[in-house]
């Protein structure tokens, strides 16, 4: 049994929420990079020229990437051999997060209650994913969400008899009436089977994808290619001013499901999909 302490991963969380809000993952910062060489808008063109200055600059000054530093969602990996000492785990993890958006300066936009809006001064509660695994290690990865992307969401509870294309158009549906919102281009994270909440959380971790990989399945792969050329050719491009370049990857993640049953829920990544991890 090896023990973590609560101090630790308190440290590990603050940094996490500072480091996730101020440097773009190196997979998005390429594939901006390529889509502005191959973007034919010059407007888009132009847009992702500054998206890159803008990822640069805060990478370099330790700057937020955006204004809105989302609400703090911690995917949390849990070895059964680990042993929380000091408090609880979740505790830790809140605290983690308001230390890192306090003393990170990082914008707080977390209210107490959905309808009467008082701001909680310090961005938690957090969203807190916990999985169980094999080993002695915890691995913690902060993937804060902006709303501009997460209010475009969408959830559809498709009959068995729903076909690869049904799963497509939808896909490319979301997109198009999200049109600028998320602020594209966008990162599609697809969740596919389970129940309607296990969708949801699988599109979620889709985000966390590298965007230049795609599923080790050859027939999701297929599919994928599939959606983001469709979902290029919409003309949307580069925050809603029209192009190519709507969306850099899209990310399906399957999972067994119900015999009468087929949900599948799509969640947006704005262009800074952000995300940073940690093993202690």
């Amino acid at each position: 049994m090896r023990e973590i302490t609560y101090d630790q991963i308190v440290s590990a969380v603050r940094s996490l929420c500072i480091t996730a809000n101020t440097v773009l993952p190196a997979d998005l910062c390429q594939a901006i990079r390529t889509a502005r060489e191959e973007e034919v808008s010059p407007v888009g063109q132009a847009i992702l020229g500054d998206l890159e200055e803008n990822f640069t600059f805060a990478g370099a000054r330790g700057l937020p990437i955006c204004q809105d530093t989302g609400m703090a969602v911690v995917f949390v990996r849990l070895g059964q051999e680990v042993r929380i000492t000091g408090g609880l785990l979740t505790a830790a993890i809140h605290e983690g997060v308001a230390k890192g958006y306090l003393e990170g300066n990082l914008r707080c936009s977390v209210v107490a209650d959905p309808l009467r809006r008082e701001n909680t001064g310090n961005n938690t509660p957090a969203i807190i994913h916990l999985q169980m695994a094999a080993g002695d290690q915890l691995e913690l990865t902060v993937a804060p969400k902006g709303f501009g992307s997460e209010n475009m969401t969408a959830l559809k509870m498709f009959t068995p008899s729903a076909t690869r294309e049904d799963i497509i158009s939808f896909l490319v549906e979301t997109v198009e009436r999200a049109g600028s919102n998320p602020c594209p281009p966008v990162v599609v994270g697809v969740g596919l089977g389970g129940t309607s909440e296990m969708a949801a959380l699988l599109a979620k971790q889709s985000l966390l994808r590298p965007v230049d990989q795609r599923s080790s399945d050859p027939f999701y792969a297929g599919m994928e290619a599939e959606a983001l050329e469709r979902i290029n050719a919409l003309g949307i491009g580069p925050q809603g001013l029209g192009g190519t370049t709507t969306a850099l990857s899209v990310a399906i993640t399957p999972y067994p499901t119900h015999i009468a049953g087929l949900p599948c829920a799509v969640n947006l990544g704005c262009h800074v999909t952000r995300h940073a991890s940690l093993t202690l």
